[in-house]
């Protein structure tokens, strides 16, 4: 399989790592390996970079693609969560840089037995780590009426989502729903026909929603971090790449945290709790997709680039 996928923010990410050539590089999302190659060309000899990805395809590709670099590359299958473990297991104690691109990839979306799309007809999966037993097919089919609105509602931040998780309800009564066709129809259904009008397949937010389900994508995001935080060098940084209001959100309070740790009441003349500052926002405001870029790759649309550095 041919695992080609545009990079967002490409340039943006690469000034925003601040690369040094014999520096320790973490993708955590290595996906079609962009970002990484691009890595990868600035490091020295003694330079090192360590690529990670729960998707097979990806990791195989990540290996072909980076094999010019040869002794300098490590690509290891498993979840950027582990991050941690991975790093220290492959003899380094801390990095120079950490990168996350978010989301589902290019080549994850237009595959079609991975059942992303609601685009093409395919088995409801959507795992990106096919290892997994959750699949989009069991979040639909025996998820609670209740537990499917809030994932829709939360997660796809759809106005619809009371309707749609009935109807997915009342038509897996029938028989169960299996496919992303018969999902999709569902979901069109759902949604008034002046909403559908307005633009966007009316399907976008309820896959995405599962999605993230699926994959707990959000709470992963919310859980790891702080520990990558932990993981870098001083002047180190960390730049994450969302697609997602929730995820910028998570990513947002976790570098203003890191920032200003300090819980003492805004009266208190000085800190008494000894939170220390970990570092700070490189950039206040996240970074966008140029017009250009946009325009070139509609799937950069909704990206945003926060970067963090250690101190």
């Amino acid at each position: 399989m041919d695992f080609h996928h545009k990079s967002v923010l490409l340039w943006e990410t690469i000034e925003g790592l601040a690369i040094k050539s014999n520096g320790v590089y973490v993708d955590g999302t290595l996906g079609g390996a962009g970002h990484a190659s691009v890595v990868c060309s600035r490091l020295g000899p003694d330079g090192r970079f360590i690529g990670i990805d729960q998707d097979g395809h990806a990791v195989a590709a990540g290996r072909e693609r980076l094999g010019e670099f040869g002794q300098k590359v490590e690509i290891v299958r498993s979840n950027y969560s582990d991050m941690v473990s991975v790093v220290q297991s492959l003899g380094f104690q801390k990095v120079d840089g950490i990168l996350l691109d978010l989301g589902v990839s290019s080549v994850q979306l237009d595959t079609q037995e991975r059942g992303f799309s609601y685009r093409m007809d395919a088995p409801l999966d959507m795992r990106m780590d096919n290892r997994q037993e959750l699949t989009a097919a069991i979040v639909v089919n025996d998820y609670s009426e209740s537990e499917l609105f809030h994932i829709i509602r939360d997660y796809g931040e759809d106005r619809f989502a009371k309707n749609i998780a009935k109807n997915i309800v009342k038509e897996r009564e029938k028989e169960p729903i299996l496919t992303t066709g018969r999902l999709a129809e569902i979901v069109s259904y759902s949604i008034p026909m002046k909403i559908k009008k307005q633009g966007g397949h009316p399907a976008k937010r309820t896959f995405q929603a599962i999605r993230i389900e699926v994959n707990h994508e959000l709470e992963v995001l919310e859980r790891t971090i702080s520990d990558m935080i932990d993981l870098l060098n001083p002047k180190g940084r960390i730049c994450i790449i969302t697609f997602h209001s929730l995820e910028d959100r998570i990513v947002k309070q976790a570098f203003r945290q890191a920032q200003n740790p300090c819980t003492c009441p805004p009266d208190f003349p000085v800190c008494v709790c000894g939170n220390k500052p970990k570092g700070k926002q490189v950039t206040r405001k996240p970074i966008l997709p140029s017009e250009e870029e946009m325009e070139q790759n509609p799937r950069s649309k909704s990206a945003k680039l926060r970067i963090f550095e250690r101190i």
